[in-house]
């Protein structure tokens, strides 16, 4: 009997040691995965464009006044900061595929937009948006089109495929030749093409028919949405922002 006590003891200490272990292991990887890039991820061809730290690569559009804030590995931006012009990226993309995960708050309100230009008064006039936002407790009435995951104003999400407010997500979006793809948590959730005749109609009869300039351009900038509601306390961060030219 003692003999079975101490194989029983044995076994269970192993399994603890074994368990915490594999919790070093798992956090030690999560930390390192954040805003770094992989050796095969370099090999692939992937750029970083947030370095966990600084807002390098980035600046406001036209230069306005933002409230966006690099901290704990995050690039933040709130609606109680003053400023609230949008992020954009310093290069510009044609044919690409951008990997980046965000978190909004309750209630909140951002976007992702793509093809942008400083050619007009607002990031939204020119690039295409990819919603971010609370679809179950946003304080206003949205329509289908509006909710996460969208290419904003024109075709909505297929599915539903967000995480609630607060927890992380990760968004897929693949523009090439004008065909472009929405992914959320690994799944397709808007798939269209730019330039043709049903984009061109939807475009004609919607929301975007008087801006001239919107989706327009085969090349532009990448830009985060300034925090979008009108509730004092919402937000929205991102983080492992990463972008392969195709």
């Amino acid at each position: 009997m003692k003999k079975l006590t101490l194989l029983i003891i044995g076994l269970f200490s192993g399994l603890v040691f074994t368990q915490a272990k594999a919790n070093t292991l798992f956090v030690q990887k999560d930390t390192v995965a954040n805003n770094e890039l992989t050796p095969q991820e370099k090999s692939d061809g992937w750029q970083l464009l947030f370095d966990g730290n600084t807002l390098t690569g980035w600046r406001t559009f036209k230069n306005k006044p933002g409230g966006w804030k690099a901290q704990d590995g995050m690039l933040c931006s709130f609606t109680a900061d003053n400023g609230n012009a949008d992020l954009i990226t310093d290069g510009t993309y044609k044919n690409f595929e951008l990997s980046i995960d965000w978190k909004i708050s309750p209630q909140g309100n951002s976007g992702i937009l793509y093809l942008v230009t400083e050619d007009y008064d607002q990031t939204f006039l020119s690039g295409p948006e990819y919603q971010l936002i609370d679809d179950d407790n946003f304080p206003e009435k949205i329509e289908e089109w509006q909710k996460t995951g969208a290419n904003y104003a024109m075709q909505p999400p297929s599915i539903k495929a967000a995480n609630k407010p607060g927890e992380w997500n990760t968004t897929k979006i693949v523009v090439k030749n004008g065909n472009v793809e929405h992914w959320l948590n690994g799944k397709k959730v808007v798939s269209y093409t730019l330039w043709n005749d049903d984009w061109k109609k939807e475009k004609a009869t919607g929301k975007w028919k008087d801006a001239p300039g919107y989706g327009a351009s085969k090349t532009g900038h990448i830009g985060l949405q300034s925090s979008h509601s009108s509730v004092e306390s919402s937000g929205v961060c991102f983080r492992n922002i990463k972008i392969k030219q195709l």
